[in-house]
């Protein structure tokens, strides 16, 4: 018997490292931006539409209606009267929304665009729970049957593919890869530890 559970260890061993083998280069950082493109890259887009003009320059009002509402209506809705910071925020804050999930999507400068997505996520979750009011945790329904109204429950979901591409880099099916390839072909001194090619 002892033989026999050996003989399943093995081959589940077996099968499962040659199915990892054969992903773990690719699958999981191209799964990970085609769900993020899939429920996240026009929510970004759209939003950050409601911030630009006709010209696709930022309308400052706009952006901090959004970003800072409460800033916003103790300067009676001038934006000029809020400090430089506010204006910096405004711009940053909407071309973010534009460039950033456009660098995750095809893989260029991943990580550094994940921990940029993921900053500009708590960011606006900040903002959702102290400016509009929007509940941020609902501990009596954690781990219950059905997601809560709670916005922690969204926004851990739309953290993760982002972590994982933070943590892991895009894989071999992005710019990044292509880019640290090139690189390696033309200076043969640059070289990750162990020979392989440098996650960007």
């Amino acid at each position: 018997m002892s033989d026999f559970i050996t003989g399943l260890v093995g081959l589940h061993n077996r099968v499962f490292a040659a199915i990892e083998a054969a992903l773990q280069d690719w699958l999981l950082g191209a799964l990970a931006r085609a769900i993020f493109a899939s429920t996240l890259l026009f929510f970004f887009w759209k939003s950050g539409l409601t911030k630009v003009d006709a010209m696709g320059l930022v309308d400052v009002t706009n952006a901090l209606a959004q970003m800072a509402p409460k800033a916003l209506e103790a300067a009676e809705y001038d934006a000029s009267k809020l400090g430089f910071h506010y204006h910096l925020m405004a711009y940053a804050g909407t071309y973010g929304e534009f460039l950033l999930p456009a660098l995750v999507i095809i893989g260029l400068f991943a990580r550094i665009a994940s921990l940029g997505m993921i900053a500009f996520i708590a960011v606006m979750t900040y903002v959702d729970v102290t400016a509009h009011g929007t509940v941020a945790f609902d501990l009596t329904k954690t781990f219950d049957a059905t997601p809560s109204d709670a916005i922690m429950d969204q926004r851990l979901l739309w953290l993760f593919p982002l972590i994982y591409l933070a943590m892991r880099g895009a894989g071999v099916l992005s710019l990044d890869y292509v880019l640290s390839r090139l690189l390696l072909s033309s200076d043969s001194r640059v070289e990750a530890p162990g020979g392989a090619a440098v996650r960007i």
